[in-house]
């Protein structure tokens, strides 16, 4: 790690701590966006909209325990969402995160997200995914596997076990619950080929 100051425009100095072992491309990142201010000269950060220190027992990280989590949101039959960051409950301004467990055997119709970004983390279970303008491609997901849904992409979640439940975390752009329901048959509703499913012939 080393330390590097910089001087800003206002001729303070900004002290960032970077490991370059790691992040190599870091001073290419900072020459075209600027450098962070973590800490300016003797200054500590301020609001930039008061000119307060900001009281970071109160503004700083916020942990939201297993047991806080709140079921009070949107839900579909056969799947369990609870949220756990959000404006309501934590003051983020861009991002909502939670939890979603799916019974199994359970689906989703097509739909998209309008043009909220989602990324989901399955904890545990096998979650299988449809998307396309008629479904037509299709992977499935296991523990530890990211899925990223981009904004618009019409698609469909599964549970792929009939035995056990998928429990996942999910962490979407935006703070409203986007869903728009479409109208396009789903090969899952339709008898059973082989040639449907390619994980199960």
């Amino acid at each position: 790690m080393g330390a590097s100051p910089v001087e800003d425009a206002a001729g303070g100095t900004t002290t960032v701590i970077l490991n370059w072992k790691k992040k190599p491309h870091f001073s290419q990142r900072c020459e075209k966006w600027g450098t962070p201010t973590i800490r300016k000269g003797a200054e500590l950060v301020t609001n930039s909209q008061s000119g307060a220190e900001l009281d970071w027992g109160k503004h700083g990280l916020r942990i939201i325990r297993s047991g806080e989590l709140d079921t009070n949101t949107p839900q579909t039959p056969g799947m369990t969402r609870a949220e756990a960051i959000s404006r309501a409950r934590v003051g983020a301004q861009k991002l909502w995160a939670g939890t979603v467990v799916v019974q199994p055997s359970a689906k989703t119709g097509p739909h998209h997200h309008g043009e909220l970004e989602t990324v989901i983390y399955v904890v545990r279970g096998r979650a299988r995914f449809r998307w396309g303008n008629q479904l037509e491609f299709v992977d499935e997901a296991g523990p530890g596997d990211f899925i990223y849904v981009p904004p618009y992409v019409p698609h469909q979640e599964l549970n792929a076990r009939t035995d056990q439940p998928v429990e996942a975390v999910v962490v979407r752009s935006g703070q409203e619950p986007i869903v728009v329901n479409l109208d396009i048959p789903s090969p899952e509703d339709g008898p059973y080929t082989p040639e449907d499913d390619p994980f199960h012939s």
